[in-house]
């Protein structure tokens, strides 16, 4: 989520990584996309670009089908892409971060940016990346194959006009939380660690074009700002695509979070990471659906958190029928007692829910 005080109104786990991340690694500090790509590790294929976040590479708070892409890239295709936490080097440093810890490229964003290239919303956004072929009523298939640290810290945040219950909250605080990789976990407190779980808050593709301008904040049918802690390393998000190119734009790292995310922010950090992107015309969906080794992910939102349960649940059911041959008596029944049901987060606008179908029920071979 986005630092609660600059809303717009309303792990390759070392420290090698970090260092080549705030370096620029092989892109300049602008974040301008050049190679060649990092050789792959132990059985990965190896990155087909690299997509560093930086003034010339970023989409400031929006999705936006007229949006102009700054990669084009292949079905097949794997992007290693850099993404920038959402808070600037000025509260950064306020917080408590040694000015040697904030990120050149962020130093740099946030002065070569113009205003008028940012907003509505606050998150600020690598891409858009146009893939070839893909098209309204196509489905983007992206897999996250590995997701790193790129730096050593994380902050979480709260203020008096965002989170789940701001009247309780008439203040607003930032803590910074060290990192620590090699143990793998982050340190809240002192006898708290917290185990880390790096993801990308928000991925998604273009709204339909007569949706104008999205804000980044509330995720919806083109997926984007879903907080969804169970898309790590190793699982796919499929989501529908709305425009020629798709225009996919990924960002707002977290390092941990717990569903719900009830302060408006989670482990929020800058991350590293590497997805293969796939065209799918085979496929066909109306809501972004995501997979794990282990569960299916159907997923809905709206304001209305009834609105959103009641559509990640027919998301589900409709994804029993369709994909496992299920009536859909079975499949309301099969969600009613095999499948969970949990809150993603309450903070984005649009509420988000999901549903967790389990592999392992599906016996047949």
């Amino acid at each position: 989520m986005i630092d609660p005080r600059m809303r717009v109104s309303p792990v390759r786990r070392v420290m090698g990584a970090v260092a080549m991340f705030v370096m620029g690694g092989c892109a300049s500090a602008s974040g301008a996309v050049s190679g060649p790509p990092r050789a792959a590790a132990s059985g990965r294929p190896a990155a087909d670009h690299t997509l560093l976040a930086g003034p010339s590479t970023v989409a400031w708070g929006n999705y936006d089908a007229a949006a102009t892409p700054v990669l084009r890239i292949k079905s097949g295709d794997v992007v290693d892409v850099g993404t920038f936490l959402t808070s600037s080097p000025t509260r950064l440093e306020a917080s408590g971060v040694k000015p040697a810890d904030v990120e050149q490229a962020l130093r740099d964003t946030y002065r070569d940016v113009p205003q008028n290239r940012r907003g509505p919303g606050g998150h600020i956004l690598t891409g858009p990346i146009y893939v070839q072929g893909a098209d309204s009523g196509d489905v983007l298939e992206v897999r996250i194959l590995s997701i790193d640290l790129a730096i050593p810290y994380a902050y979480n945040s709260f203020g008096p006009t965002s989170g789940f219950i701001p009247e309780d909250f008439k203040y607003a605080k930032t803590r910074i939380i060290p990192l620590d990789p090699a143990a793998g976990v982050a340190h809240f407190a002192p006898g708290i660690d917290i185990p880390l779980r790096p993801f990308f808050g928000s991925m998604g593709v273009a709204p339909p074009r007569a949706m104008g301008k999205l804000n980044s904040a509330p995720p919806g049918i083109h997926a984007g700002n879903l907080d969804n802690k169970e898309l790590v390393a190793g699982t796919t998000l499929f989501i529908p695509v709305h425009t020629a190119g798709a225009l996919f734009e990924i960002g707002d790292g977290h390092a941990g979070q717990g569903n719900g995310e009830v302060d408006i922010t989670a482990l929020e950090t800058s991350l590293r990471g590497r997805l293969q992107f796939i065209v799918r015309k085979d496929l066909a969906l109306t809501w972004p659906r995501g997979e794990t080794p282990t569960h299916w992910i159907a997923m809905g939102t709206d304001k209305d958190l009834v609105i959103a349960t009641k559509t990640a649940v027919r998301q589900a059911i409709e994804f029993l029928v369709t994909m496992k041959g299920l009536s859909r008596d079975d499949a309301y029944m099969l969600t009613s007692t095999a499948c969970d049901v949990a809150v993603t987060q309450l903070v984005d606008g649009n509420v988000g829910v999901h549903v967790m179908i389990p592999k392992a029920i599906f016996t047949a071979r």
